[in-house]
């Protein structure tokens, strides 16, 4: 039984387009943030008068959120909690690029309610910075940081990238113990996926990465440094101080439903899986794109197998009504052996080595 649902609230802008970025994002000016503010609280009505359930998480990414301002965001904020019922404890996050941080209003935003932010540093070296595109440094990073932590907000993530241009194990080393000592909660770490449709796409034969051997290494031994340093790994590429996981994040693989509103924003709600396009008038006239039905079992055992407790076979039952299948053990029992996952009474999971062949194993499994 479902008994809240998670809110993700798109923002489709950047300052510019970093060369790595599939997601879909723009370069517009204030009078396009403005437009697309009073769209956007337009539609949060609409979806308010569509459910019924609380809202326990509010994600605001894109794009970059920060680039609209505090005001706006809070605008937005208050038109969701006008339209939906929250959760006492809802967790509400908006991510933060360094490059805004250093002067957002995150005083404004932690009164108005928000109590997360995520911070996309990506590493915490120079040469890798400019090779990424990316338009702050370090330094940026801490004192955006440091400022949220002024204002209340004290649940922060920072984002890491692997694998990516000139980046060795003594550098990924730096970018690990950077973000630590900022003392945030929660390190999100993902492997960088050249997408098509990018500029690193065009350029993949000529940038200086990391080969799949080394790929490999750089995770796994992220995976160690994070948990030396009190960042327990809870899913693929996640890790957090205890008591600070991701909701937003968790409630998605734990095959949960939610709301998207925004351009390409996603959505899981009674049952189906649908999403707006990248046209604003689709967006203003409420076109969605009906994807698939969701929740079934396949869906529900890769999901849950993203997160390091894995499938619980428990909660597979009392979802599903049955137990889950000798066949499927079986096949489970060979990725156990080779060490890629570990089995018992009550669950299965991946180990660190497994997730990074998990797309693999799981096209097998399912």
């Amino acid at each position: 039984m479902i008994d809240s649902i998670g809110l993700y609230i798109h923002i489709p802008f950047c300052k510019s387009k970093c060369p790595y970025c599939d997601f879909f994002s723009e370069c517009k000016s204030d009078i396009d943030y403005e437009r697309y503010t009073c769209i956007l609280i337009d539609k949060i009505k609409y979806w308010g008068k569509k459910n019924d359930l609380p809202v326990s998480s509010i994600y605001f990414g894109g794009g970059t959120p920060s680039i609209i301002g505090a005001e706006r965001l809070c605008r937005i904020l208050n038109a969701v909690k006008s339209s939906f019922i929250i959760t006492e404890n809802a967790e509400i996050t908006a991510e933060i690029n360094p490059d805004t941080g250093k002067s957002i209003d995150f005083e404004v935003m932690q009164k108005s309610g928000f109590n997360r932010i995520s911070v996309g540093i990506q590493s915490a070296v120079t040469k890798e910075l400019k090779a990424l595109g990316r338009i702050h440094s370090a330094e940026d990073a801490k004192l955006t940081v440091n400022r949220a932590k002024k204002s209340g907000i004290n649940n922060i993530s920072l984002d890491l990238m692997l694998g990516i241009p000139y980046q060795t194990i003594d550098s990924l080393k730096k970018s690990i113990e950077f973000c630590s000592e900022c003392g945030v909660t929660h390190i999100s770490s993902y492997i960088l996926k050249i997408e098509k449709d990018t500029k690193f796409y065009s350029l993949k034969d000529k940038l200086p990465l990391p080969n799949d051997d080394q790929q490999a290494e750089l995770y796994l031994y992220a995976v160690n440094l994070l948990e030396s340093l009190g960042y327990k790994q809870y899913e693929i590429s996640n890790f957090a101080k205890d008591g600070f996981e991701s909701r937003h994040n968790i409630n998605y693989w734990n095959c949960g439903e939610y709301i998207g509103i925004g351009l390409s924003a996603h959505s899981f709600f009674k049952g189906k899986r649908f999403y707006y396009s990248n046209s604003i008038t689709d967006f203003e006239n409420d076109i969605t794109v009906f994807d698939c039905e969701g929740g079934n079992e396949e869906e529900f055992i890769m999901l849950s197998l993203r997160l390091k407790k894995g499938l619980i076979f428990n909660e597979y039952q009392k979802r599903f009504g049955k137990v889950i299948s000798e066949y499927f053990l079986d096949k489970v029992k060979k990725y156990c052996e080779l060490g890629y996952m570990e089995a018992d009474d009550k669950s299965v999971h991946f180990t660190s080595k497994g997730f990074l062949v998990s797309n693999t194993i799981l096209s097998e499994l399912i």
